[in-house]
Order: C-alpha cells, then sequence, then structure tokens
C-alpha cells in the first residue's frame, strides 16, 4: 500500500513561483428590493408580508410585547408558552399537530422578559391551515388542567438542569450586575415559582395579555402580499381588545464600573462578560458602531479572537456583539477560559479593547469588515427563513424593510473617521462592566491585581 502524503497549509498556499494570491475581494450585492406589504390592522397588529418565492414554503414570525413585573410573571409566561399549543376549544394536541404534519408545517413558542415568540413554518398552500391553527391558540387555548400541571412538572426539571450550566450562570449574574431588580433579569423563572403556577393564572394571564395591539407579524415565502394580508384580517377577527400589548420597562442606561466576580466554588472553567451601553440601529452612527464591534471581536478574524484564541490559545470562544432590548442596545464581550487563563485572558481583552479605541482599523481592516458586514446580511437573508427572523426583529423595534434593503449603503458610506471616532467612543476600557464566573479562590488575587474587580455572593 503506497502511503499517502498530506501537504501542509504553507505547501498548500504556494506555487512554484512564489505565495498563492489571494483574490481580492469583489464588489458586493445590495440587498434585492423585496416586494411587501407593511400595515396595522384595525384590530392594532402590524403585519408585514414579504414575497420570496424561493422555495414553495412560507416562514411565520409572531411576536407579543410581554412585560410583567409581578413575582410569578416569569414563571407563569414560561408556562403559557409551553402549553398554549397543547389544546384549544376546537382542537385537542394531536388534532393540532396532525393539521400542521398535513400541511408540512410546524408551530412553536418562546418567551423572554420582553415578548412572546411564535415561529411557524409550512408550505405556501398550507398557510389558510397555519393561520387557522396560530389564530385558534390566541383566542381560545384551553389550557387544560392536566396538561398545565405536566408541562410545569418538565419546566422544573428542564431548569434544575439549566441552572447549573455556567453559561446560564453567567448571562444571570451578568443582568443582576448590572439592571438590579428590573424584570428583564428574570430571563429564566426559578422552579419553585414554577411549581406555584396554577391552569386559572395561566388563562387570566393570557386574557390579560396575549393581546394584538403593539404585536407584530411577519410572513416571508411563496406568497402574494396583498393577498395575504386579507388573509391574515380574516383569520384574526375574533382576535380584538382595546388594550395594548405590554412592554417592558426601559432598561436603565449602563456606566462603566468595576467588574463583579461571582464564586463557583471548584469550576474548572470561568465565564467572562464584558458589558457596555451601545447604539440602537436608529442612531446615525450606528454603523460605524457596528463595523468597529467587527474589527475587535465580532467575526472570526478579529484582533480579540486573534489574540487570546488564535495566537495565545486562552480560549476555543471569544465574540462581542449587540443586545437590542426596547429602544435601548448593549455592546457585549464573551470568552469562557480555562481557570489558570482567566486573568491573562481578562488582561488581553481589556488590552484589546484599548487598543481599538487608540489604534482604530487602517483602510485595509474597515474594508476587510464592511465586505464581512455587508455580505453576511446578504448570505443571512438570502433564504426565507434567515429574512423572517432579521424582519421580525427589525419589526418588533419598529423597522421594517426599506431598512434593511439600505443598510449595505449605510455601511459603504462609513469613514475611517466615523470608526475611529466610534472605536474612541464605545470601546474605552472603562466605559464596561461586566462579570467573570469562577473559581474566586484561585481567581481574586490575580484579578485583584488587575484592579477595577469587587468579589460577589456565591453562584446559586
Amino acid at each position: 500500500m503506497t502511503a499517502t502524503t498530506h501537504r501542509t497549509a504553507e505547501e498548500i498556499g504556494r506555487t512554484e513561483t512564489g505565495a498563492r494570491l489571494v483574490p481580492a475581494l469583489g464588489d458586493q450585492r445590495a440587498a434585492a428590493d423585496l416586494q411587501h406589504v407593511d400595515t396595522v390592522l384595525d384590530n392594532g397588529l402590524r403585519v408585514l408580508a414579504v414575497r420570496k418565492p424561493t422555495v414553495p414554503m412560507v416562514e411565520l414570525r409572531l411576536r407579543i410585547p410581554f412585560g410583567g413585573a409581578g413575582p410569578l410573571h416569569a414563571a407563569t409566561a414560561e408556562v403559557l408558552a409551553e402549553t398554549i399549543l397543547t389544546g384549544t376549544a376546537r382542537r385537542d394536541r394531536i388534532e393540532i399537530d396532525t393539521e400542521l404534519a398535513l400541511i408540512g408545517g410546524e408551530l412553536s413558542t418562546s418567551v423572554d422578559p420582553e415578548r412572546l415568540a411564535f415561529t411557524g413554518t409550512a408550505l405556501a398552500t398550507g398557510l389558510p391551515t397555519l393561520l387557522d391553527v396560530l389564530a385558534d391558540a390566541l383566542t381560545s387555548a384551553s389550557y387544560v388542567d392536566k396538561e398545565v400541571a405536566r408541562e410545569a412538572a418538565r419546566i422544573v426539571e428542564r431548569l434544575a438542569v439549566s441552572r447549573t450550566q455556567p453559561r446560564v450562570i453567567a448571562r444571570e449574574a451578568l443582568l443582576k450586575h448590572c439592571y438590579g431588580d428590573h424584570p428583564v433579569t428574570r430571563e429564566m423563572p426559578r422552579p419553585e415559582d414554577v411549581e406555584k403556577v396554577t391552569a386559572e393564572a395561566v388563562r387570566a394571564l393570557h386574557a390579560e395579555a396575549v393581546l394584538p395591539r403593539g404585536a407584530v407579524l411577519v410572513l416571508v415565502g411563496d406568497i402574494d402580499p396583498e393577498q395575504v394580508v386579507a388573509d391574515i384580517r380574516k383569520a384574526l377577527q375574533g382576535w380584538q381588545s382595546d388594550r395594548t400589548a405590554s412592554v417592558l420597562p426601559e432598561l436603565p442606561e449602563l456606566a462603566g464600573g468595576d467588574v463583579l466576580l461571582v464564586p463557583r466554588a471548584g469550576a474548572v472553567q470561568s465565564q467572562i462578560r464584558f458589558i457596555a451601553q451601545g447604539l440602537p440601529r436608529t442612531d446615525p452612527r450606528y454603523p460605524a458602531l457596528q463595523l468597529a464591534n467587527l474589527a475587535y471581536g465580532g467575526y472570526f478574524s478579529s484582533r480579540l479572537v486573534e489574540n487570546i484564541r488564535e495566537d495565545k490559545g486562552y480560549t476555543y470562544h471569544a465574540h462581542s456583539g449587540f443586545e437590542f432590548t426596547g429602544s435601548a442596545a448593549t455592546l457585549g464581550v464573551d470568552a469562557d477560559t480555562a481557570n489558570e487563563a482567566t486573568a491573562a485572558a481578562v488582561l488581553e481583552t481589556r488590552y484589546e479593547l484599548g487598543r481599538l479605541a487608540l489604534v482604530p482599523p487602517d483602510a485595509d481592516e474597515l474594508e476587510a469588515v464592511r465586505q464581512y458586514a455587508v455580505g453576511s446580511l446578504v448570505i443571512s437573508t438570502s433564504a426565507q427563513t434567515g429574512l423572517a427572523g432579521q424582519l421580525a426583529a427589525l419589526a418588533f423595534s419598529g423597522l421594517g424593510v426599506e431598512w434593511l434593503t439600505a443598510h449595505p449603503e449605510r455601511l459603504a458610506a462609513v469613514t475611517l473617521d466615523d470608526v475611529a471616532q466610534a472605536a474612541l467612543d464605545f470601546f474605552a476600557p472603562a466605559r464596561f462592566t461586566g462579570v467573570v464566573v469562577g473559581d474566586a479562590a484561585s481567581l481574586a488575587p490575580k484579578l485583584a491585581a488587575l484592579g477595577g474587580f469587587t468579589v460577589g455572593e456565591p453562584a446559586s
């Protein structure tokens, strides 16, 4: 048998005449014009219907504002999301599943402190059935006692496991450190709260909070937008209320400050989470900040990834990006590291923040992140699923198709000076706060030497 000789990456990258040249980046295509209708129905529901006939399917996204401040709101909302599709006045769970299966469809729900979300898909010919099932759940979900009790028990089991996961612990610690008792911190209810939820409480929450006024319904697929809006108006004519869905209270603005070390005794890994105030998508400076973020840690060739992953091997995962809540936006940095590398990773993460602020991207770096930003936007919206997800997020923030299609032009107009100013204004290390979750006995002395750390209560 002849042995196979494998070439190294360096050998592959060279020819007899020298290094193999990397092809120049081509011109990015602008986002295609999208035939669509964007309107508000009489019941207050905003409908955004977009024609994208790449495959004979349709994607559905419904987002209902679902803010609540009561002590059991998060737990009750979680049970509601898990049981709203388990039965209605006209269908039981099996009938719902069967009707969706016959149209090649699915319909699922999720909830967080800001919204109740429905995600659906079906063959385009099956859209009337999908809308009928959705309308049935919105107007006559039954929440049978035994179904609520069964799903609540499953949620309790799931939460017991989830709350032991390091990333979940870090997320909850970060939110509490930044926002205290704000409802946004209750992303995941406590198991003991879920155990208190009754079917009667779930039915009451549905009547009080599952409302069309202020909600957004997005449909993308092989559809006629004008006809689909008429179909939606007919299907959802029974979903009515004079009240408006409850919006999450605005988040307080973040200020930089000490990072909280959250003790997790015996942990062999640490979770690093830094966060600072960002800009909403509607701000004229957002495109420049988006490109500055990509240069810092927003994609694989960013400075942060090159430093603490590729060069020093402190982590397999390092990333920075935006989170949008209501009209607010935050800029976050996260990395998971081995215990012995945590302090060094924190040092390098802060160093790269300062370096971006003081040594902003040059022309080549800016063009690379610009190409990535435009290209990834085009790719992510080339399929029905990606476009529906993007539009649902934008529409929930009050934006629409026009913002999406015009964004490549905004990115193209960003200058070196724009990015330099965004880097200086938003990436200074002093603007950030955050948490590190890990073994305090070994981490505290090293992090104290870096400065800007306080030790908090152990992770629960």
